[in-house]
């Protein structure tokens, strides 16, 4: 079958804030070329590390977000290495980068630069706050996009500081934010055969993850807090049962449909202390809002919960029409049937492990195009000798010392 971006060249000159992005492309078949210093990008550093090694070749979250990509070192303060870059820039449809912005114009790389090379080509920024703006040269990682947009704020306890969501949330979403805005410009450029420069702000893809904040102000003057689980309103949270946790949505609008139901599932089951729920009190925002209701929803569901499974609890709901969900732990996920039935988990491989392994695959399916890992994520500077074979260069040694970008 024919991939979908084959025949598109991309050129992946980025750290944690664009390496997915273009692994994205990569995976749907495009040429995608991760042009690193020569210690490597910052991504080859992050842990988790295959048996501990900790050395820029065993990062397993190098390794899943690298896939279907070839690695040329370059040293862009090197004059012979930025000509090579613009020369393999006239061969490229889409360049990634995320420097501090003002890095690439002082190399002479700029997007008018780039430009002046082909005229075709996309530039794609991803970085902490954009190009331009007062915190543009501010420096940030994840947890700092997840305070500045906004997100950290919702996570958590009620009675607790925020706590950060797990891996690096903030990087995924301006990751995903730049690959769309990314393949809409390529798109565009092919249309009207001149290219863009696309800006991808960090903080700006984690607002868009606030979901419901806003309405809630709008819609009740409440500002969305953090619950960490615990019933917002009488029957609306994370609750434990026989092996772990669900979570149920019975309550939440006074009268709601979701609290009827709840209550004609209780009576059915023959759940103690389950007949008060019929009492008109029950069906009111306020009493549902009350440390008094979430109580008592607690002392009667609880006891209940606990002599089903996730799976049964989830069955149970699903026969009577209530929300509820079982909180998967990645164990849960790997036994999921439902990813199962839809081969989401895939292979990998890696040359430090004998065998291959399991990683989160594609959230889409395509019929005609499907995605693929065509190749393990590269070693550093694994296909120097190629790509400049094929640009008719013949390959010069690289310098050993980290170079401009061994940090973005």
């Amino acid at each position: 079958m024919t991939s979908a971006l084959a025949g598109l060249r991309v050129l992946d000159m980025s750290g944690p804030l664009g390496n997915y992005c273009g692994k994205l492309f990569g995976d749907l078949g495009a040429d995608v070329i991760l042009i690193e210093p020569p210690g490597g990008t910052q991504l080859r550093s992050e842990p988790p590390f295959i048996h501990d090694r900790a050395d820029i070749e065993s990062s397993l979250a190098f390794a899943y977000a690298n896939t279907s990509k070839r690695s040329l070192t370059l040293d862009l303060e090197d004059q012979g290495d930025r000509a090579t870059f613009l020369r393999l820039a006239t061969t490229a449809d889409l360049v990634i980068e995320t420097f501090s912005p003002g890095t690439l114009g002082s190399l002479g790389l700029d997007y008018t630069a780039l430009m002046s090379t082909n005229k075709r080509l996309v530039l794609t920024s991803i970085t902490p706050f954009g190009q331009t703006g007062p915190y543009a040269q501010y420096q940030a990682d994840d947890l700092v996009g997840l305070a500045m947009g906004g997100l950290l704020y919702l996570g958590g306890y009620p009675d607790t500081p925020p706590i950060t969501t797990y891996g690096n949330q903030a990087y995924a979403a301006a990751n995903l934010c730049g690959a769309v805005a990314s393949m809409i410009a390529v798109l565009a450029a092919e249309q009207t055969g001149t290219g863009e420069h696309v800006d991808v702000s960090m903080q700006e893809a984690v607002v868009m993850a606030l979901e419901t904040a806003a309405q809630f102000y709008d819609l009740e003057g409440a500002i969305k807090k953090r619950w960490g689980g615990k019933q917002r309103h009488a029957g609306t949270g994370v609750f434990p049962c026989k092996d772990g946790y669900i979570y149920f949505m019975a309550g939440g609008v006074g009268g709601n449909r979701f609290w009827r139901l709840s209550c004609d599932w209780f009576e059915e089951e023959g759940v103690p202390g389950s007949a008060q729920f019929r009492d008109e009190r029950w069906f009111t925002h306020e009493f549902l809002s009350t440390d008094e209701a979430k109580t008592i929803f607690h002392d009667v569901f609880v006891p209940y919960a606990a002599n089903f499974t996730m799976e049964e609890l989830y069955r149970k709901g699903q026969d009577k029409h209530v929300p509820i969900a079982p909180v998967s732990t990645p164990a849960d996920l790997l036994k999921n049937p439902q990813l199962q039935h839809r081969e989401f988990f895939v292979e990998m491989k890696h040359f430090l492990l004998p065998e291959s392994f399991l990683a989160p695959g594609a959230p889409y399916a395509l019929s005609r195009t499907p995605w693929r890992m065509s190749r393990p994520a590269p070693r550093l500077g694994e296909h120097n000798a190629e790509i400049l074979e094929e640009l008719g260069m013949a390959s010069q040694p690289r310098p050993t010392r980290r170079a401009v970008g061994a940090t973005r």
